[in-house]
């Protein structure tokens, strides 16, 4: 019999947009490998609706609070419906970039320093001795981040806006200059290396999601020593906070000339962009797995529990 998979994609977070294109892109791609789908843009009857569609597997293509924080994960255990991703606990705390730190420094993964503010804190004055960054202790895709640079007078002036929407609590880190780096772990293993080159120098929301905003280099044009290195410490944080499925660990690393050589990890995805383009197909499809074959098997290994 035929697998019914429904695509849960939208919701109401700030990444809403992100996640309708994972989920359109991931629902194309089942269809394509001969499953049921049913698309669904998450609000809050969702329990009606999978009541209604009684779906034998969700595949979880939200981005962002209430779909990445371990709470629909809850909902998922609940009603009992096996779910793609991590579970409950790894979702809730990888999304809270501080505590995930601290478990991930404990397994001997290196994090940047820095600490937890409030936005009233972060706009009367400098939280940080310059450069350092801004950005919503649970928030994803670059959504408000801020850059502070060495010659910023005064805390940037989106802080006091009357429109800001991500949140009271901000992580204030060491800005650490050099390569962007990222790596997927892929059924316990983890995959390359790539380096992301934002065409502005930061890889912010345009540069992540805009044409031409950033490139891709694969394999990433570091030592094969950091190549492995960065390989190791996505699988070490991977396993720290108790991911499943797959997730992606984003990295700094210091590279210049008079560089200070620090590798660290900023961060675990725990429902990583999952476009044709994004950064996990494009580390799955270098080994040889298609997209196609990539959401297949994350359907295949959902289950409860996770």
């Amino acid at each position: 019999m035929t697998k019914h998979v429904a695509v849960l994609m939208g919701g109401w977070s700030s990444e809403r947009q992100v996640s309708l294109w994972s989920g359109s892109a991931c629902a194309n791609a089942l269809e394509g490998e001969g499953f049921r789908v049913t698309r669904i843009d998450v609000a809050r009857d969702l329990p009606e609706v999978l009541s209604r569609v009684k779906p034998d597997v969700c595949f979880n293509a939200l981005h962002g609070r209430y779909g990445e924080d371990g709470t629909v994960q809850g909902l998922l255990e609940i009603m009992g419906l096996p779910y793609t991703h991590s579970g409950v606990l790894a979702s809730s705390l990888a999304m809270h970039k501080e505590r995930a730190k601290t478990v991930m420094a404990a397994a001997g993964v290196s994090v940047p320093r820095g600490k937890v503010v409030t936005r009233a804190e972060a706009a009367a004055s400098h939280v940080l001795t310059p450069p350092y960054v801004l950005k919503p202790v649970d928030g994803g895709s670059s959504v408000g981040v801020l850059i502070v640079n060495a010659d910023h007078e005064h805390p940037p002036q989106e802080l006091h806006s009357a429109d800001w929407r991500h949140g009271e609590l901000l992580l204030a880190e060491n800005f650490v200059a050099g390569k962007e780096l990222t790596c997927a772990v892929l059924n316990g293993e983890p995959l390359d290396v790539i380096e992301i080159v934002a065409s502005d120098g930061w890889y912010d929301f345009e540069a992540k999601y805009a044409k031409g905003g950033s490139r891709h280099v694969l394999p990433a044009e570091i030592s094969p020593f950091v190549y492995q290195e960065v390989r190791k410490l996505a699988l070490a944080a991977h396993h720290a906070l108790g991911c499943r499925g797959v997730s992606r660990a984003d990295f700094r690393f210091d590279d210049r000339k008079d560089g200070t050589g620090e590798l660290v990890c900023l961060e675990v995805n725990t429902q990583p962009g999952m476009t044709e383009t994004s950064l996990v197909p494009e580390l799955a499809a270098y080994v040889g797995m298609g997209f196609g074959e990539l959401v297949k098997w994350l359907v295949e290994d959902a289950s409860l529990d996770r």
